[in-house]
């Protein structure tokens, strides 16, 4: 039985499009979704140029399922990302790392262009769906399925102890979360800005210390960093920043730009840093997210909107004039 729903899509104008999409009869593996929330990701705004169903941050409840779906069920409240499906054969999406399947990525901006979590419905493979626990409320999940996941997984995999001092650099929607989960992991926060104004915030959020950027100098900052999350969507000053790393420190850049990524070479080898790419998630580490979310109740500061057009218009309109605080979250 084929399902035709509403989906809101990017254009060559970049105005937002309401539309209409049929799915056939659900593949064996294939969940469809009545979806209720959708998080607004900055990459999201990368696409508003293009033919495309919008969205990645999808939360919404399980109408039907595939006749070989098991992991989920009608009823269930589930939450989706970035990475849509894998070939399910190769090493990497046999492990969960979909999104380095040697056959292409298969998700937002990639593939399977008709679907997204602008949209009252979507329909994804059962394994890249994760269960919203229950004390989580849906309008504050979505923003877990990409921002919260990617200043996650850095915890997740590179060993950080919580004698470590991690520095956050930007507060905004990647790093007012990154702030919480490193605060409840029991680090030392150091929180850098591009101003004081988002100081009391930064502080609330679980930081330690807090310094602008605007005419900071290294010596300003006593404690050297171990970790260096770098959230913001400017070009770092990255002579400071490695002045200001501990030796043998891990640097994170987790937003997504186009340019080159250049570091002061000798201080790169004098202090043997560490650079790490990061931008995926397995299921399993999606799971472990949310149960540390829920047990150190950390919850995104969010503005919600209404999924129309006018509403997705005015999410973008706040979000790339950098006044939103701090996720975009639709609402249908």
């Amino acid at each position: 039985m084929s399902t035709t729903f509403t989906v809101f899509k990017g254009s060559p104008t970049k105005k937002i499009i309401e539309s209409q999409t049929t799915v056939p009869a659900l593949l064996s593996n294939q969940v469809l979704i009545k979806n209720t929330h959708s998080g607004v990701c900055g990459t999201d705004a990368h696409y508003l140029n293009a033919d495309i169903v919008l969205g990645h941050e999808g939360i919404g409840i399980v109408q039907a399922v595939g006749d070989g779906v098991s992991l989920v069920k009608v009823g269930d409240r589930v939450g989706f990302g970035f990475v849509k499906d894998g070939c399910k054969k190769c090493q990497y999406c046999l492990t969960g790392h979909n999104w380095h399947c040697i056959e292409g990525v298969r998700g937002f901006g990639f593939s399977n262009f008709d679907q997204g979590s602008f949209a009252t419905y979507s329909v994804w493979p059962e394994t890249r769906l994760a269960i919203i626990p229950d004390e989580m409320l849906s309008v504050n999940a979505g923003p877990f399925m990409c921002a919260g996941q990617t200043v996650f997984i850095p915890f997740l995999r590179q060993g950080i102890k919580p004698s470590d001092i991690v520095g956050i650099v930007g507060i905004g929607g990647l790093g007012h979360l990154a702030i919480q989960f490193a605060a409840a992991w029991g680090c030392t926060v150091v929180v850098f800005s591009s101003s004081d104004n988002k100081k009391q915030e930064a502080l609330k959020f679980g930081a330690t210390e807090f310094y602008s950027t605007s005419d900071l100098k290294a010596t300003d900052v006593p404690k050297k960093i171990n970790h260096l999350l770098v959230t913001t969507s400017a070009v770092p000053d990255w002579k400071l920043y490695t002045d200001l790393m501990a030796p043998f420190g891990h640097i994170y850049p987790l937003t997504i730009s186009e340019g080159n990524l250049e570091f002061p070479y000798m201080a790169m080898i004098g202090k043997e840093l560490s650079i790490h790419g990061s931008c995926s998630s397995t299921p399993e580490e999606v799971k472990t997210m949310l149960q540390f979310v829920v047990k150190h109740n950390i919850k995104p500061t969010i503005e919600q909107f209404p999924m129309t057009v006018e509403g997705i218009t005015n999410a973008f309109e706040r979000l790339e004039s950098g006044k939103l605080r701090y996720r975009g979250v639709l609402e249908a």
